[in-house]
């Protein structure tokens, strides 16, 4: 009776230490890489934030941003929306690898990625467009 008891409590416990491991990831966690890609994404995102409040670029649910709407950017600056896009979601790309790496878990990557998708939405300005979780784009 007691060795059964033993391996079910063992039993349970393998199957729930994933989830405590990743519950434990310091999401906060600070080194120089991850240091140097938040402030080059903070510099980014003055440029970005007019491009979020006019509905141009918007959230993705994979914690990425996209263009949602390049009518709304005029023509001679789309160029440069674009580039602007594609360096920020080459840095949270690199941002999410960095965090995972530093918390020892470099296979915490997703989840990572999936918290901070749902952390920027949280942090967004009324008026932000985002992706919800069936990909429809939805004004916060």
């Amino acid at each position: 009776m007691y060795s059964q008891i033993l391996r079910l409590w063992m039993v349970a416990a393998l199957l729930w230490m994933p989830l405590l491991a990743f519950a434990a990831a310091d999401l906060e966690i600070n080194t120089p890489a991850i240091g140097s890609l938040k402030m080059t994404m903070q510099q980014r995102h003055d440029q970005l934030a007019g491009h979020y409040a006019s509905g141009a670029v918007g959230l993705t649910r994979n914690g990425l941003v996209a263009v949602r709407d390049a009518a709304l950017v005029p023509l001679a600056q789309r160029q440069a929306v674009n580039g602007l896009v594609a360096a920020e979601n080459q840095d949270r790309q690199a941002l999410y690898r960095e965090i995972a790496r530093a918390n020892g878990h470099p296979e915490w990557e997703e989840e990572i990625r999936a918290t901070f998708a749902q952390r920027w939405v949280q942090k967004a300005a009324p008026g932000w467009w985002y992706q919800n979780n069936a990909g429809a784009w939805v004004q916060k």
